[in-house]
């Protein structure tokens, strides 16, 4: 049974005023708390919230963050996008008041099961793919969490037979406290964040805290391939592997040309690899993990298979935008750090034109090198990161300095020949130049669409 919390007549901040703490104050102030939400922003940059808020009864301290206020709490919501070691937090922390992401709030009033999926890479993917599953299914889901919808938003909508399937970031993981999904799937670990967490290992330590408060009742899915997950694999809850290199004792795996799910003994075939129409060994991983955890929650291999066959993938992840004069151009804004950098270039064999760059996030661009020097014949550099990029792959490819996204696309266009790629994989964060990277991988289409009419105007995910 889940802990209970009581808002009427609670003294609650919120901290952090993007769609996440404006919908946390909303569902707070709506269940009779009396809300204050905060945020260093300054009203003239959020007038829109503000005057939503202030309609609900929210009082607003807007322009920087007042420690007092803080401690005077009896319960802190913090946002995902406020560091969680900000000094009024710690204060707030020393004091007692507890402090508690957004997720932690709204799976304590979140009814029916929740599937998390975590992981540096490739979790907005999963996350949608287990949703389309279930649907296919003709189970009752809801999808939300860090993929757009939040958690809290979810809440009104569940049932006791809902399933809801929701992707969980390390800032949302991070400041947990009773949060206990039934089935939990991390993915894969490899530097992220690293301009916000203080360690990789922190950072690991973070996402870990997905599985800390599962029981033998639960079930968490950890990929057996990873170099860094299997070090994390907790001991509470029932554990499931997937692997595409070889057999689980329990979990899923690829067996010559079928995803095989494996418990007590049997062996159960899900679906075939012809099923998969995503682009990229890294989507394998993911359709394992994403079959296990749908197999798990109640749906039939037939309806595993028909919503793999069906998925048509998500925007900003290798999705095709148009094919210019014999050249293809793919946007893969979501690939923020050089991992998912790394599995994008290897989803292509070779000719790639790639723009690279952004707000760096203490990734180490040299990991890049062997993969551009195989298959990439050009790298445009943009953003704050591109001189410190252009050093560390300097030798492996030619680099050109771009500056701006646009000009970065108009170069390639102008180099490209029939049967070339040009990639937006740029391994940084986007917050330099765009609000985010479905903003950053909106104006690529936008700057794509526009050189020419395209030979191919239809779009497809690959």
């Amino acid at each position: 049974m889940k802990p209970g919390i009581k808002l009427e007549g609670k003294r609650v901040l919120v901290v952090g005023l993007a769609r996440t703490g404006v919908a946390s104050a909303l569902f707070c102030a709506a269940r009779g708390a009396r809300v204050t939400a905060t945020d260093e922003k300054p009203e003239a940059e959020l007038a829109a919230a503000a005057a939503n808020l202030r309609a609900a009864g929210v009082e607003l301290e807007l322009g920087g963050h007042s420690q007092e206020t803080f401690l005077r709490q009896e319960l802190i919501i913090q946002s995902p996008g406020v560091p969680a070691e900000m000094a009024c937090f710690v204060a707030a922390r020393a004091a007692g008041v507890p402090v508690w992401s957004e997720v932690e709030l709204a799976w304590r009033f979140l009814r029916g099961r929740l599937i998390a999926i975590t992981g540096s890479n490739g979790k907005t993917t999963t996350t949608a793919l287990v949703g389309h599953i279930l649907q296919s299914a003709g189970l009752p889901t809801l999808v939300g969490g860090n993929i757009g919808t939040p958690l809290i938003s979810l809440v009104e909508f569940s049932s006791d037979a809902t399933l809801t399937v929701a992707e969980m970031s390390s800032f949302q993981l991070e400041t947990i406290a009773a949060f206990r999904p039934e089935i939990g799937v991390w993915l894969n670990l490899t530097p992220d964040h690293l301009d916000r967490h203080a360690s990789f290992q922190l950072y690991g330590q973070a996402k870990a805290r997905l599985f800390e408060n599962q029981t033998e009742h639960d079930a968490a899915i950890l990929n057996a391939d990873d170099a860094e997950t299997p070090r994390y694999a907790p001991t509470g809850p029932r554990v499931h592997w997937f692997s595409r290199q070889r057999r689980v004792a329990r979990g899923a795996f690829l067996r010559e040309d079928a995803i095989v799910f494996r418990a007590n003994g049997s062996e159960t075939v899900l679906l075939r690899r012809e099923d998969i129409g995503l682009r990229g060994e890294h989507n394998v991983e993911n359709v394992l993990a994403a079959a296990a955890a749908a197999f798990l929650a109640g749906a039939s291999p037939s309806a595993i298979a028909e919503g793999v066959r069906t998925f048509a993938g998500v925007e900003h992840r290798l999705e095709f935008v148009a094919e210019i004069g014999g050249a293809s151009y793919y946007n893969d804004s979501k690939a923020t750090n050089v991992d998912a950098t790394l599995k994008a270039i290897d989803a292509f064999p070779g000719n790639l034109l790639i723009i690279l760059g952004g707000k760096d996030k203490g990734g180490d661009f040299t990991a890049l090198r062997e993969a551009l020097h195989r298959r990439a014949r050009l790298a445009l550099v943009i953003g704050k990161a591109a001189e410190k990029i252009s050093e560390q792959i300097a030798g492996a490819v030619p680099v050109e300095a771009a500056g701006t996204l646009e000009r970065a696309v108009r170069l390639a266009h102008e180099q490209a020949r029939p049967g070339d790629v040009v990639l937006l994989a740029p391994a940084c964060a986007s917050f330099d130049q765009f609000e985010n990277y479905e903003h950053r991988g909106r104006v690529f289409k936008q700057i794509v669409r526009s050189l020419t009419k395209p030979s191919v105007s239809k779009e497809k995910a690959s």
